[in-house]
């Protein structure tokens, strides 16, 4: 599972990430997780607000920080 936390580096992108970690960590979940800070990436993805959350190429996540429950729930699908 492929992860990424899009967002210019701001404290809610941050704390997202932080989030999400915490979440896989709960959850015993292997996943890889990058931060996209590229405004341009950002963009190309369709994502029009920060911070949003993508699991394998789809977002999921857009404009809010999401709670731990809320992603393990995600990730569980």
């Amino acid at each position: 599972m492929k992860i990424e936390i899009l967002g210019p580096g701001c404290p809610r992108c941050k704390e997202t990430e932080r989030r999400v970690m915490n979440a896989l960590a709960k959850a015993g979940i292997a996943a890889e997780v990058t931060h996209v800070t590229d405004l341009r990436e950002i963009a190309k993805r369709k994502v029009m607000f920060t911070p949003a959350v993508v699991v394998d190429g789809e977002v999921k996540i857009s404009g809010k920080v999401p709670t731990e429950d809320e992603i393990i729930r995600l990730l569980r699908g």
